[in-house]
């Protein structure tokens, strides 16, 4: 197994505890994104998985060792922390050649993953002279270079243009087939419910999900179903009277709370009404998210909504 296991794991940094008895376990075969709002403890646990810092107390393996007894470790745990660590004096390649050196990675993989970070025809540039998008793909090649069963990406869409994120999603997807571990943090939300199969919530340090992507969105959405018909007047009666709550959107659609699309499909077919449109309607990840870390969110903006007095 190459599972990612975090068990009890506690991080402090003088009276700060960033890290607080954390447990949780990242399978192989699925994508997991990492979330929780700024200071949560994401990059501070990744940091420990990756032997870059010392837990407090607990423990975090990756197949069962210590990151820092794994011999040549880009063979089996590729990682991006920070996308701007990369000696800006070298060229790509050359980045990608020491990293390969030192791990005893053939060297027909660093043209490999240029290529396939879509870095091929600046390869020779240094890399000072590259965009943060362009770095974020150097970094994304390095995590790949040693052809890992683990990766773990830290924030690995910041400064990607529309094609960059395009091509990173369907990479996580991809090594997720391929039954490789992958654990991603990001801030994104819309790009998190695109490629994630299971989460993995911080905050304030604790633990606050680790569950699969529908049963986060399913704990944290409201049943309540969307409905259009050519008979607005006797669907609203026919609703009403079995005691379902209904209200108009102000697109013509009824709103019916507390129930289900296939309850209010047989409904309609049993009274002949016929139906435009019919779906249950659920929170979006970001409202779900928002709706589970609204009292662990250390730094919070005051709405403009109100005019301040001076």
């Amino acid at each position: 197994m190459t599972s990612i296991d975090v068990k009890d794991l506690t991080k402090e940094y003088g009276t700060t505890r960033a890290v607080d008895r954390l447990t949780f376990t990242v399978e192989p075969g699925r994508v997991t994104g990492f979330l929780g709002p700024n200071g949560a403890g994401k990059s501070t646990t990744m940091r420990l998985v990756l032997a870059l810092d010392r837990p407090t107390s607990g423990t975090a393996t990756i197949g069962g060792r210590p990151y820092a007894t794994i011999d040549e470790p880009l063979r089996h745990v590729g990682a991006l922390l920070d996308a701007q660590a990369a000696h800006g004096s070298r060229t790509a390649r050359n980045h990608l050649r020491a990293l390969a050196v030192s791990n005893r990675i053939p060297a027909r993989r660093v043209d490999a993953v240029l290529e396939e970070a879509g870095l091929a025809s600046v390869a020779g540039r240094r890399i000072k002279t590259f965009s943060l998008g362009m770095r974020q793909r150097l970094g994304i090649a390095a995590a790949l270079l040693g052809d890992p069963q683990v990766v773990l990406l830290d924030e690995p869409s910041n400064g990607l243009d529309p094609e960059g994120i395009i091509w990173i999603r369907e990479l996580l997807r991809r090594l997720a087939r391929e039954g490789r571990t992958v654990l991603v943090s990001s801030h994104l939300m819309s790009e998190t419910a695109s490629f994630a199969d299971h989460l993995v919530v911080l905050g304030r340090g604790r633990l606050l999900a680790d569950t699969s992507m529908q049963d986060f969105l399913d704990a944290h959405s409201h049943a309540r179903v969307r409905v259009r018909t050519t008979d607005p007047a006797r669907l609203r009666a026919t609703l009403v009277r079995k005691g379902y709550e209904v209200a108009q959107s102000d697109d013509g659609r009824w709103l019916v709370d507390g129930a289900k699309a296939e309850e209010i499909g047989a409904l309609a077919a049993g009274e002949g009404i016929p139906i435009l449109e019919l779906a249950d309607e659920q929170a979006s990840l970001e409202q779900a998210y928002l709706a589970l870390t609204a009292d662990d969110t250390e730094f919070t903006a005051v709405s403009p909504t109100t005019p301040q007095e001076v």
